[in-house]
């Protein structure tokens, strides 16, 4: 049995949002694997599908940039957040966003590029650690563009111009003017940065997730007692929820909780009398996906003795 730590609970109910003790017990369930323990406080209806949670693990900036049918978003990483404050490092973000913008979302080929300073990019990330202090990396990037329309960006938390905590570009392609599109865009950015769709079409969703929430549901409606042709209509009526709540078309609009995204498009459109393709998005959080190792002194101070602390 693995010792539970006070630091794994706490991890737990930060993600699940359950309670300590159902937390605590989830982990001794499943042997401290956090992974399968938030599984098991689903299966259990004691935790949400999945907390969209600003809880990021590292610090920085994301940058965004564009320039009509094409836009770029980056996302640099620090260890602290007030590195992200700083002058040089926003700089630095805001230039590898315009190299982006101009070569395309290849992290590889971006650290090879030219800066206006003319060092590379790669050298350019050596001076600021050796400069700032501290260690810094480019972790992604991504460039969307359309043949005729528009890519709108939208900084949530912006620090700086185009630069923030979320970063998102929307490519519509479309005869319409750039006025309806850029008022389209940021409508839609603004919902994508607040509803955290996973895909753009149901089909596009990660078959794997899906698998999980498969047997996430089955287990759930097992414990209804009733029929298998019943719980098989429960966990399709499951599935499908899921499909619908987490790709962007069939979302429901957050700034009238009832349209689905699909149907905002399309009237758009109709408005302005030209069809408007919602063709692709992209949304960078700052330090998703990303574990960082959280600490009190107590726990330091336990994990200097050797000793667990268990709760």
């Amino acid at each position: 049995m693995a010792d539970i730590t006070a630091a794994m609970v706490k991890d737990l109910r930060e993600k699940s949002g359950a309670g300590m003790m159902d937390c605590k017990k989830a982990l001794n369930e499943t042997n401290g694997d956090t992974d399968a323990a938030l599984d098991w406080l689903r299966t259990k209806g004691l935790a949400a599908a999945q907390k969209k949670s600003s809880r990021t693990a590292a610090e920085g900036l994301v940058g965004v940039a564009v320039a009509g049918t094409k836009g770029a978003v980056v996302e640099v990483n620090s260890e602290t957040d007030f590195v992200a404050k700083n002058e040089q490092f926003q700089g630095f973000v805001r230039d590898v966003t315009q190299i982006a913008l101009a070569t395309g979302g290849d992290v590889d080929a971006i650290k090879g590029e030219t800066m206006p300073s003319g060092k590379t990019v790669e050298e350019a990330l050596t001076n600021n650690i050796a400069t700032i202090g501290e260690n810094q990396s480019i972790r992604r990037a991504r460039q969307l563009s359309v043949g005729k329309g528009a890519v709108v960006a939208y900084v949530h938390n912006q620090q700086a111009p185009g630069l923030g905590k979320i970063g998102v570009l929307v490519a519509l392609e479309s005869e319409a003017s750039d006025e309806v599109l850029q008022g389209l865009g940021k409508q839609l950015a603004m919902h994508i940065a607040a509803a955290f769709p996973k895909a753009l079409n149901e089909n596009d969703l990660d078959e794997a997730e899906i698998e999980r929430e498969r047997a996430i549901a089955t287990e759930k409606a097992a414990e209804s007692g009733k029929p298998a042709d019943i719980i098989a209509k429960m966990v399709e009526g499951s599935i499908a929820k899921y499909r619908k709540e987490h790709a962007l078309v069939s979302q429901l609009f957050v700034m009238d909780g009832k349209t689905k995204i699909s149907d905002v498009v399309a009237k758009a459109g109709k408005d302005a009398g030209a069809t408007i393709v919602l063709k692709d998005y992209v949304r960078f959080q700052l330090g998703e996906g990303i574990e960082k190792e959280v600490s009190d002194f107590a726990a330091e101070v336990a994990a200097a003795s050797g000793v667990p602390q268990s709760v």
